[in-house]
């Protein structure tokens, strides 16, 4: 019989499997409980083969709770909603006063606090913690966000220190997050920047092989080239590497075999109706999600590009002569300015949620965090986090002087990008959105003073001026008939 362990994991698909192995390779033996009992055989299995891991298999939930050590802790890695609420159920059945649950899924975040409040009333304790980094980053290690009871917290920070990616000068990529649901709000909110960042990738790949006429021996030499400088992060990175995978089913390069139709779990989604409900702009974010769903209809843009071409539209409207050497540093140049946009909206998106519900989240604290395990990580997140040690009221991120400085460098760089991929009849909407988000930001006056005016003239919304204080409306209608007349 194993001696009482010091956590316990209920939930061994991979990331649950690979967490496990993960938190017993640092030193702490670990129960695990699957509800299929053939993982939990697994699991146990694997532990012996990479390295005799303290791991403790249990068939019954029961128990697996008593064989955890007391206060209890139990991490769930189980799929968002119903399998959660039917988890916890099993598990509290058998729980005592001051255990602790740990849900370690993608789980939106209201459903986390009303678990915690559920858990209260019983006397356990729970956090919400985001896992991010895939499989590889929770076996080897992830980025953790963990909001919740802070107590909670506590008992696990040992665990959590060594369990998460380390990295050198700025040290374990977990902190406490804060308050309620603010540790699956922040992992909801990467996920959103991470739509953004992969389909900037995107774009950037369609106008240097589009108008470029790059070919994936030249692609994944230019991505590997970019992994070296400002824009060195994993995602670069694995997209050089998916440009070197030759098909193993036939001639060619897998990714030209790859049906173009991306899926998505719902964490884009919800981070684009967040930024609707709390008024904050998230452009670059949002038409990362728009082009999700036009991927989606595949069949739709066949039957499309059948009609244009019949019309005499091709797929690229010029056959451009193109420096290949320029296009190649104007599109690393208008990835980088794009890319900062799409963190600055999404900083700002956790900034409104903060306040709103009063969790005093730490921006540079989660830019620290994000640096190593998770998939955003990239060396760039370090001058975020120097941008808010700098100034922790940063209003946002593109008026910090060095971001600032950086944009204004790379702009025309930017603007020639968005126009040969405009002129060349290849869309670019999140880097053209980012752009858009820039001149908008940065201009004193917008032409929003029309659609004000034209608010107070059908629905008498009222407006204010420029020149003197107070709501003002005006009888728009009738002094226009007297003119007409």
């Amino acid at each position: 019989m194993a001696p009482p362990t010091r956590i316990g994991l209920a939930g061994l698909a991979v990331m649950g499997q690979n967490l496990a192995l993960n938190i017993a390779e640092k030193g702490f033996p670990i129960s695990v409980y699957n509800r299929t009992t053939s993982k939990v055989d697994e699991t146990v299995e694997r532990a012996k083969k990479e390295g005799d891991l303290p791991v403790y298999g249990f068939h019954d939930p029961e128990s697996f709770v008593q064989s955890i050590q007391k206060p209890r802790v139990v991490i769930m890695l189980v799929k968002a909603g119903a399998p959660v609420d039917q988890t916890i159920k099993t598990l509290s059945a058998y729980l005592e006063k001051g255990d602790c649950i740990i849900d370690g899924g993608n789980e939106w975040y209201e459903n986390t606090e009303r678990r915690q409040k559920e858990m209260l009333a019983l006397g356990l304790l729970y956090l919400g913690m985001g896992v991010s980094g895939g499989e590889e980053g929770a076996r080897n290690g992830p980025s953790l966000m963990p909001g919740g009871s802070f107590e909670a917290y506590k008992y696990i920070e040992d665990i959590l220190l060594k369990v998460a990616a380390q990295v050198p000068d700025s040290g374990p990529c977990v902190t406490y997050i804060g308050k309620g649901g603010s540790g699956n709000f922040v992992k909801m909110v990467h996920n959103g920047i991470e739509y953004g960042d992969m389909q900037l990738i995107a774009e950037a790949y369609d106008v240097l092989k589009s108008v470029g006429k790059l070919s994936n021996e030249e692609l994944h030499s230019v991505f590997s080239e970019w992994n070296k400088g400002e824009l060195l992060s994993f995602l670069i990175e694995i997209t050089a590497d998916i440009f070197g995978i030759k098909d193993d089913k036939a001639d060619g390069y897998l990714v030209d075999k790859v049906l173009d139709k991306t899926g998505m779990k719902g964490t884009g989604k919800w981070t684009v109706q967040q930024a609707a409900d709390l008024s904050v702009a998230a452009p670059t974010i949002a038409a990362s999600l728009d082009s999700r769903f036009l991927s989606g209809l595949k069949e739709e843009r066949v039957e499309a590009a059948k009609v244009f071409k019949s019309e005499g539209f091709g797929d690229v409207l010029t056959d451009q002569v193109v420096d290949k050497a320029k296009l190649i540093d104007d599109v690393r140049q208008a990835l980088y300015a794009s890319k900062i946009c799409s963190y600055a909206q999404g900083m700002n998106l956790i900034r409104a949620k903060s306040i709103e519900k009063g969790w005093d989240l730490k921006l540079g604290e989660l830019a620290r965090i994000w640096k190593g395990g998770c998939i955003i990580r990239a060396i760039f997140l370090d001058r975020i986090k120097k941008a808010y040690d700098r100034n922790s009221d940063l209003a946002n991120l593109l008026v910090d002087p060095e971001f600032a400085r950086e944009i204004i460098d790379r702009q025309s760089a930017w603007r020639r990008v968005a126009c040969l991929a405009i002129n060349s009849g290849i869309s670019t909407p999140g880097m053209s959105a980012s752009l858009a988000y820039f001149d908008t930001y940065r201009r004193e006056r917008v032409p929003a003073n029309l659609v004000q005016a034209q608010r107070d003239y059908f629905g008498a919304h009222t407006y204010e001026r420029v020149d003197m204080d107070g709501s003002f409306h005006t009888e728009w209608f009738k002094i226009a008939k007297k003119l007409k007349d």
